[in-house]
């Protein structure tokens, strides 16, 4: 049986490759794709995610959500992503519209039809996710687990202590993490396993498809920003990790710890604090991935693009 998911991004070069995975594998049933501003402003994420579902033939209904954290001011990921969001490659004009429902309305309605079958997977801010809990609280009936692209038990990426999608709306974070649902969170720890070396590219590139030709166009200009603001030697795709993990679970090895979103404003303002130590004295509220299974990764993202 498929698993019901709604993927819920912030296009953004590796939400784009996400979506890729998610659309076209066959142990996945993709209900919608909502969208939230994070890596750009929700204008330009939404246009990305449209533009991506167009390019290549995604026929799922796409959502708009927030265009804002629910209390701190705007951040968005430039330097990472360029002045579009999804720098690099040029699409051809979109022949796809967003739904009229919002992102929230969507979120609430598919999850009230189910009894704990939906998975929903974040790889941007939880701000659409934190709002349809506020909403309705009812909507927790029908999720069977939160798998999120975001966090890190190490160092974090936009701040010494905070990864990008917490640090954009720790508030909203904070509500997801405390929600009492089962979540696993697929921090920066995880995510930095699966760079897109040179070798991967080229195997990306042997599929000779459109659409292969246009990941291997994000990884290009997604590599050239991680050497020049991290100094990386590649790319990591790690908004792939998480849909990955719904996929096979046994692709990554995971720990439940007590996890706290730091929301106090001052240098470890939106933090996932991960005691592994248990000594907070909290339960064990989240799975905290450690180890990514990385030649079966590729192969999974590999043989899922082949199919396009």
């Amino acid at each position: 049986m498929k698993t019901k998911i709604i993927l819920d991004v912030d296009p953004g070069h590796d939400d784009a490759v996400a979506m890729l995975v998610a659309a076209k594998h066959e142990k996945l049933d993709l209900r919608g794709i909502t969208v939230v501003a994070g890596n750009q402003v929700l204008e330009k994420t939404l246009r990305n995610a449209l533009n991506v579902c167009s390019f290549a033939g995604i026929d799922v209904p796409v959502y708009a959500g927030q265009d804002r954290p629910l209390f701190r001011d705007q951040v968005v990921a430039d330097d990472i992503h360029g002045e579009t969001g999804l720098d690099g490659p040029e699409f051809p004009e979109s022949t796809r519209q967003p739904e009229d429902k919002s992102a929230v309305d969507f979120i609430i309605e598919e999850c009230l039809k189910y009894d704990k079958e939906l998975v929903l997977v974040p790889t941007g801010p939880l701000t659409n996710i934190a709002l349809a809990l506020l909403k309705e609280p009812r909507i927790k009936q029908g999720i069977k687990e939160i798998v999120l692209m975001g966090g890190a038990y190490g160092l974090g990426n936009h701040t010494p202590s905070a990864e990008f999608n917490i640090f954009v709306d720790p508030e909203a974070a904070h509500i997801v993490f405390e929600s009492g649902l089962p979540i696993t969170m697929v921090g920066l720890d995880l995510t930095h396993q699966a760079k897109a070396y040179p070798e991967v590219v080229e195997r990306i590139a042997q599929i000779g498809s459109p659409v292969a030709d246009l990941v291997v166009e994000l990884l290009k200009f997604f590599g050239y920003t991680y050497k020049r603001v991290f100094n990386f030697d590649a790319p990591p795709l790690h908004d792939v990790c998480a849909v990955a993990h719904v996929i096979d679970p046994t692709l990554i090895k995971t720990q439940k710890v007590p996890v706290i979103v730091e929301t106090t404003r001052g240098a470890c303002y939106g933090r996932t604090v991960c005691d592994f130590y248990f000594r907070t004295g909290k339960p064990a509220n989240v799975d905290v991935a450690l180890e990514l299974d990385q030649e079966r990764f590729w192969d999974l993202v590999i043989d899922t693009l082949k199919k396009y």
